[in-house]
């Protein structure tokens, strides 16, 4: 079938196996391009198909020659309906892996269920024996609780006050003024039941009874914090609280792993383009502008380029530098002074007008239809292409 975008909000409704394939190939390329990493041999990716978590599934096997298994939650396809982008990332991904005789096996499910754990629990147990690294990438809004079946709800609000900005619709180009109310009843803490650091802890816990740990075992999580521009909504909002106790659990798993001199990190990676925070309120038009400043400082990074410098220049390096809190941050170029100073000045002259100038709203719209498989460069978009394709380690 022919495959166009069509698009919802900030949702792409369709993916392109093609453009996505070609993705991950352009990752692996760059991973290649950068020399081996002295890192993981046997890792476990739970939220193993976009974004940050694909990032690190590619690192670890095309950077570390490491065995790899991907837990994520995906929609296959059937004739006449494509899957949704991770689908076909991971395909691609398995074929490019199985292609340089890599192990590369996937579980597709609820990572927050005792199902999915207790599979890929039995997985690993069979094949790989243990695993020296485990990424937890899952950014899922929804999360219903494998031991009482409760659902929980996250949502994107401010905390206290009604918060008034500017956004995008990045479409359109269109700058408008945004107004959230607070949140309200069991906002906070639902949003901490999804994206807090509980699900994490229970992986851990369940792969350490299980004798799953090799020694000298390393587990990191992704975190975000930004600049005071977002923070009302981001840092200081429902999303923060959730960030701050998964951040606060990185202690606790580290507490249960000294008998595997083991450690649990988070890591606090950049404002990137995601389905996630696409979806936020003020994060486009942040992001369209410091894309601006940092591609012309040169010193932008996409997911693939800010993972490859997580392990080779932190979590694989003589020393884990981190900051006073414990965190790796590789959110460093962003947070500059510099950085954030020109965003600031930007931000105040940010209107529908000047955008096209002084924003790199272009650079924004490429990145999201680049993570459904559009506007990837060397894709003939205008060929007919098979929309149902095989994961080839799916389990």
């Amino acid at each position: 079938m022919i495959i166009e975008p069509r698009t919802r909000g900030f949702i792409c409704l369709t993916a392109h196996p093609k453009g996505c394939e070609q993705n991950v190939i352009n990752q692996i390329d760059y991973i290649k391009s950068k020399g081996a990493i002295d890192g993981p041999k046997k890792v476990l990716v739970i939220g193993a198909s976009t974004g940050f978590g694909l990032a690190s599934r590619i690192t670890s096997a095309f950077g570390a020659n490491a065995s790899t298994i991907g837990v994520y939650f995906e929609k296959p396809p059937s004739e006449g309906r494509p899957a949704s982008p991770g689908w076909y990332n991971t395909a691609a991904f398995e074929t490019q892996a199985h292609k340089e005789g890599l192990y590369a096996k996937s579980i597709n499910g609820d990572a927050f269920s005792n199902e999915i754990k207790r599979q890929t629990l039995d997985l690993i147990k069979e094949d790989l024996g243990q695993v020296d690294l485990v990424i937890y990438s899952l950014a899922s809004p929804v999360r219903t609780h494998p031991d009482t079946g409760v659902k929980y709800k996250s949502v994107l609000k401010p905390i206290g006050d009604t918060f008034q900005n500017k956004t995008v619709d990045f479409h359109t180009g269109k700058v408008t003024e945004v107004s959230i109310a607070p949140a309200e009843g069991d906002d906070i803490e639902n949003t901490v039941a999804v994206m807090g650091g509980e699900d994490w802890k229970m992986w851990i816990d369940a792969l350490k009874a299980e004798g799953l740990l090799a020694p000298d075992f390393n587990t990191v999580a992704y975190s975000y914090i930004g600049p005071s521009l977002t923070e009302a909504v981001y840092r200081k909002g429902t999303i923060g609280r959730a960030k701050d106790h998964l951040e606060a659990t990185a202690f606790d798993i580290t507490d249960t792993l000294k008998d595997v001199n083991g450690k649990a990190y988070v890591s606090v990676n950049k404002a990137l383009v995601t389905q996630a925070s696409s979806a936020i309120p003020v994060i486009p038009l942040y992001i369209s502008l410091l894309y601006k400043v940092m591609k012309e400082m040169g010193i932008h990074e996409g997911c693939i380029e800010q993972i490859q410098r997580l392990f080779s220049d932190r979590l694989y390096a003589d020393t884990i530098a981190t900051d006073e809190q414990g965190r790796i941050r590789i959110d460093d170029w962003e947070m500059r002074d510099d950085v954030q100073a020109k965003v600031a000045e930007l931000w105040e002259e940010a209107t529908t007008e000047t955008l096209p100038e002084i924003g790199d709203l272009k650079g924004y719209d490429t990145d999201f239809f680049n993570l459904f498989g559009f506007k990837v460069p060397g894709v003939d978009y205008d060929a007919d292409v098979n929309e149902v394709v095989a994961i080839p380690g799916l389990q």
